[in-house]
């Protein structure tokens, strides 16, 4: 009688219900090092296959997100009622979709960044040299300029630069303020739960989260597009910037200036 009430307390599979929190929640089912830090200039990486492979992903996969969250923007604000179109929460799943999809499909082969934010987070995390951030920013970059470029050639260029090529601007109401606040709050958070989503230790506790990291990435950038659509369209994607040296230069900076610096030509394309 004493076990039975013993497994009942325990749970099922004996299995403690209460867990300690903070310091004490050390799980030690593996062994876990850190990671080395990545060097800061890895030339062998010139002379391999695989980089050049991880780049053309982040090249594609920008390409594909460029043209699907574009058109969707461009017919939604083409829309003659909202009630005609997928609206803002249309485009947010666009976005969210997108990303969850595209981040399945390249984890494996280039970490799935598609955001040259996401990038220079990692960079700054000593989890990416800076050839492989250099050259994974200027192959975004290219691939969302030639994404802007196809949805420009079914769009036609009245419809496409009518609607500034699906440009971000802070909308009336808002300061510019506001919306530099609202980029770098919805930029923190998406690469915030990317380092969340695959850091390593959960592997170590034999979580399933590193699993599921696609998931929780594809939502914050749904959420977020949620709630920064009607102050700045939300444009937490250096990559959709108007110049490619800007996107580079300023925009690697966790996407912090105002998104009325993204009016451009056909980049936002």
């Amino acid at each position: 009688m004493e076990a039975r009430e013993d497994g009942v307390r325990l749970g099922t599979h004996r299995f403690r219900e209460r867990r300690p929190l903070g310091t004490e929640a050390q799980i030690h089912d593996k062994d876990y090092q850190e990671p080395p830090a990545a060097p800061l200039f890895e030339v062998a990486e010139l002379f391999c296959w695989s980089f050049y492979r991880a780049a053309i992903a982040e090249f594609i996969a920008t390409f594909l997100f460029l043209y699907i969250t574009l058109l969707t923007a461009i017919q939604v604000s083409n829309s003659p009622s909202k009630c005609s179109s997928v609206g803002a929460l249309g485009i947010s799943w666009a976005f969210g979709g997108m990303i969850f999809v595209l981040v399945y499909c390249t984890a494996g082969i280039s970490g799935g960044h598609i955001n040259p934010a996401v990038t220079f987070g990692l960079f700054v995390g000593r989890k990416l040299s800076l050839t492989r951030t250099l050259f994974y920013m200027v192959m975004q970059c290219l691939g969302a300029i030639c994404g802007a470029i196809v949805v420009k050639g079914f769009e036609g260029n009245s419809v496409f630069e009518l609607h500034s090529g699906g440009a971000n601007v802070v909308s009336d109401g808002y300061t510019q303020l506001a919306g530099l606040g609202a980029e770098i709050i919805g930029t923190f958070l998406l690469v915030y739960t990317v380092f969340s989503a695959t850091d390593a230790k959960f592997s170590a506790c034999d979580s399933r989260v590193p699993i599921l990291a696609p998931l929780p990435i594809g939502f914050a950038v749904f959420l977020v597009h949620l709630a920064t659509i009607p102050i700045t369209g939300t444009g937490i994607n250096p990559a959709r910037m108007d110049i490619l040296g800007g996107t580079i230069g300023r925009g690697s900076v966790s996407g912090l200036l105002p998104p009325s610096c993204d009016k451009g030509i056909s980049i936002q394309v």
